[in-house]
């Protein structure tokens, strides 16, 4: 990867590149002295060093700010990767496959509840805000037939998760609460079904409540393009109440009748294969892992690679913590015996010996690691260095989180915290599990934050943190993390002045004008004057200068304010004479300072 390979006629030349160059390579394919590249680079703020990598929009900006208008860099073909799903084309021996189904909507909506009551397990209770927080999958028999259920986040922040959700899926349920309605979440919910070509069934929940309007929920579906059956569209629309039960066997019917008409059917006379839901670290059991298979049987004993990570499953167990001792087609299970963790989303195999699980594995990383290089210097960062001030901040964060795609959704939230280029986001580093005396090291001297999501900090690294001076934020709600974090963001701002405009008013009369006061009167023309306000006295365009405002009269008394069209007179202290004439213009405002906000 990196490597060049100029072709050259007589309007441009071509250099071709997959995914990334070298500042060397790019600087001998452009026919520069490689230090002249180098102090291009700092010039746009990015300090390079000869072996570093640029992707290829870097390398295509740094073209243009050469002027270099005979140079077109174009893209070399890559082998195609294996699609997110991992979707394979099926045998004549293929067999019916139980239907992945995930549930989405709106935060606060019924989504885990509704679970709840489908498999008699309370787990609402248990999330922090009540809010789910992972993507959790079980699976249920209905008429003797087995369903798997993804339950997935419903907050903003984990909208990378619900994507992944909404890949894996066959058909998605989306939760609309009758008393609510469609909410942001709901239609993202939709894009990403739409997206997934997943079948969609709604469930409109929370009938019981007061103010539920099943016929209005409808509507506002059908706005955004889910138009109900009895409304002449194709939409499934089952009115439920997850608090009650009712509805939630209609909705369990109708699942399976989707799944009929799709016709699912996985192969599993193959190697066992699907994706990785969640991952994080147990003491006493290494690397926990949640699989859903997609084809094949996985069975205890097994060697598999997930990514970079390969394995022996040492043990398996159903959603409820029962042992299993091979899983089918459709069926999420946790394992372990995973060397490390694999990262959440990852495609997983089975092969048939540990030597030639572990030379996938090693591929699949250094895969990986071209991947990361190729995004060592970055457009975006270099575009950001480029239009960031001088007078600029950096926020340093080491995010610590319970499971991988927590991290991941931490992360990606962090990253779109909209900064308007004020503040610069630094992600030192990231890991799974409790922040460690090893994050506090990393933090300590540059200002870091350590922040925590669902993990432990031991009394022990909390004492260490103090000593060091390093803060670590301990979050179990991911809104409440980012709203730490762009508070942070804020402050590194500092204050600003900002002046409120409150109303102005014509001058008719002027009574005193001495060195520090002014005593005159005048009619309101918008607003108010009320006394305490700053006056800007104007002569046509031109500012002769301020005064506070100290006292305010109407009819010779005083008064707490003018509204306009009133007359009344007022009393103003300079800080130097302004010689105030019948006819000028005063203009009343506040001003104050206040925490610069971003994007402001």
């Amino acid at each position: 990867m990196g490597k060049t390979d100029g072709a050259t006629d007589s309007a441009e030349k071509v250099i071709r590149i997959a995914g990334s160059i070298t500042v060397d390579e790019l600087a001998q394919a452009l026919g520069l002295a490689v230090t002249t590249l180098i102090g291009e680079l700092f010039k746009n703020g990015i300090v390079a060093t000869i072996n570093q990598r640029l992707d290829f929009e870097t390398a295509e900006i740094m073209i243009q700010e050469l002027g270099m208008t005979d140079v077109k860099l174009e893209r070399k073909n890559t082998a195609s990767k294996l699609s997110e799903t991992g979707q394979r084309e099926l045998s004549k021996n293929a067999v019916s496959r139980p239907p992945v189904v995930a549930v989405m909507g709106h935060v606060d909506h019924g989504k885990t509840t509704l679970l709840d009551n489908l498999l008699k397990k309370k787990t609402v209770e248990t999330e922090a805000g009540g809010i789910t927080q992972h993507i959790s999958a079980y699976q249920l028999e209905h008429d003797g037939r087995k369903i798997t259920f993804l339950d997935t986040p419903g907050h903003e922040a984990f909208a990378a998760i619900r994507q992944h959700g909404a890949m894996l899926t066959d058909i998605v349920v989306i939760v609309v609460a009758a008393d609510d309605g469609v909410k942001p979440q709901t239609v993202e919910a939709i894009k990403f079904a739409q997206g997934a070509n997943a079948k969609i069934i709604v469930a409109i929940n929370k009938i019981d409540r007061e103010g539920a309007d099943v016929e209005r929920t409808k509507a506002g579906l059908a706005e955004h393009g889910l138009m109900p059956e009895e409304w002449g569209g194709d939409i499934i629309m089952i009115p439920v109440s997850a608090k009650t039960g009712e509805g939630l066997e209609k909705l369990l019917e109708n699942l399976l009748l989707v799944a009929d008409v799709e016709e699912l059917k996985a192969d599993v006379e193959i190697p066992a294969e699907g994706l990785v839901i969640e991952s994080h670290m147990e003491t006493g059991k290494g690397s926990v892992v949640n699989l859903l298979v997609t084809g094949g049987e996985l069975r205890v004993g097994e060697f598999v690679v997930a990514g970079g990570v390969y394995g022996k499953i040492r043990t398996m167990t159903d959603f409820r913590g029962k042992p299993k001792g091979k899983a089918g087609p459709s069926t999420p299970v946790t394992v372990t015996g995973f060397k490390d963790l694999p990262n959440f989303g990852d495609r997983f195999l089975e092969y048939k010996d540990e030597k030639s699980a572990r030379k996938a594995a090693l591929l699949n990383a250094q895969g990986a690691a071209d991947d990361a290089a190729s995004a060592n210097v970055t457009s975006m960062d270099l575009l950001r260095m480029m239009n960031v001030e001088d007078n600029s901040k950096v926020f340093n964060v080491i995010v610590k989180g319970d499971v991988l795609g927590s991290v991941t959704s931490v992360v990606d939230s962090l990253k779109l915290i909209d900064t308007k280029g004020e503040v610069t986001l630094n992600i030192v580093a990231t890991g799974v599990g409790d922040v460690t005396e090893n994050d506090v090291y990393m933090a300590a001297g540059d200002n870091t934050v350590v922040y925590g999501f669902n993990v432990n900090v031991p009394t022990n690294i909390a004492k260490l943190a103090a000593r060091d001076g390093v803060e670590v934020r301990n979050f179990r709600v991911i809104y409440e993390l980012l709203d730490d974090a762009r508070s942070s963001m804020e402050k590194l701002l500092g204050e600003e002045v900002v002046e409120t405009e409150v109303g102005t008013m014509d001058v008719m009369g002027v009574f005193r004008v001495a060195k520090t006061e002014l005593i005159a009167g005048g009619k309101v023309t918008s607003g108010k004057l009320v006394p305490g306000v700053m006056a800007r006295v104007m002569r046509k365009k031109e500012i002769l200068g301020e005064a506070e405002v100290e006292s305010v009269q109407k009819e010779k008394i005083d008064a707490k304010e003018l509204i306009e069209n009133e007359v009344g007179g007022l009393m103003m202290k300079t800080e130097k004479k302004i010689l105030l004439e019948v006819g000028d213009k005063l203009e009343f405002f506040t001003r104050e300072k206040r925490q610069k906000k971003l994007g402001e």
